[in-house]
């Protein structure tokens, strides 16, 4: 299994529906292929609260390590994947809305004065409450009620979900929002690494180099490379492997398909090339993972 998106990585999963955009969902890394989720976005905002085990949690250009009780505000539109901390499994709870629950409507005052300075605040990608100080500790308090409502669900549970977002929405504008100056230039480099995503979800079957993505982002080679490495913390060359051996992962799993066809899909040309990066980012052989999933 793993998140299903869009070629600009956009999630296309729902998060409620119109009448109430919000959704609560038990999750957990090893339901993910290689327990991991791939990274992508969406325009909703994510609260976290990890339930049990630990996790390393990326989002835009920072790296969070989040571990049981602790919780992560992921701001709306902010590219994010997460993966196991030494190879353990990690059990969350996500609570994603829309953000016109708190406003009510376009162009309200609480929209302009208070939601709006955080949305476009590309610098406010996230926050990690853990409880070092008093406002985490209430974060994460109003978010474990969250939760509690929405599995209750009992007469009036959306009325207080909405009091407890707005609570919640209230400490983090007073504690964050005045503090990150909102740089246009990283909205630009946010656009470029989409970019950059979005044309290797599109090519990763065929040969890709950085001439013809820094082609379509139009900067220099080098300066792509700097760029992706900055804001993803791997290289370029690095990302294109490990994804591609992400892809490869499905047609390992069906059994009608031999590990060279698998190769191909992922756009490995050579099976043996396909095997040694595949137990450099998994840890066993193609042949071994097969295996493993027959037992």
């Amino acid at each position: 299994m793993q998140i299903i998106t869009d070629n600009s990585q956009k999630e296309l999963k729902e998060h409620g529906n119109y009448q109430f955009p919000l959704l609560v969902s038990e999750e957990r890394l090893s339901k993910y292929e290689s327990g991991s989720f791939l990274w992508h976005w969406h325009p909703e905002i994510e609260l976290t609260l990890i339930t049990s085990g630990e996790m390393i949690y990326k989002i835009n250009n920072t790296s969070h390590h989040l571990r049981t009780g602790d919780a992560l505000f992921g701001n709306a539109n902010a590219l994010h994947s997460g993966c196991r901390f030494q190879d353990k499994d990690c059990c969350y709870t996500s609570v994603t809305f829309d953000p016109r629950l708190i406003y009510g409507y376009e162009n309200s005052l609480i929209c302009s004065k208070y939601v709006e300075p955080v949305l476009q605040n590309f610098s406010l990608s996230s926050v990690h409450f853990d409880k070092t100080c008093e406002w985490h500790k209430e974060s994460i308090s109003l978010i474990e009620e969250m939760i509690r409502l929405r599995r209750t669900g009992k007469q009036g549970c959306e009325l207080d979900l909405v009091v407890n977002l707005q609570k919640f929405w209230k400490l983090l504008y007073l504690h964050c929002a005045p503090l990150v100056p909102v740089t246009l230039n990283d909205k630009a480099n946010y656009d470029r690494i989409r970019a950059i995503l979005q044309y290797i979800e599109k090519n990763y079957k065929y040969r890709i180099t950085l001439t013809d993505i820094a082609e379509e982002i139009h900067l220099c080679k080098s300066e792509c490379s700097r760029l992706f490495k900055r804001y993803m913390k791997v290289s370029l060359f690095e990302y294109i492997l490990e994804y591609r051996i992400q892809k490869s992962l499905p047609y390992l799993t069906d059994g009608s398909y031999t590990i060279t066809e698998a190769a191909g899909k992922a756009g490995f040309n050579d099976p043996n090339y396909f095997t040694k990066v595949f137990i450099k980012i998994k840890g066993c052989s193609p042949s071994q993972y097969k295996k493993t999933l027959r037992q």
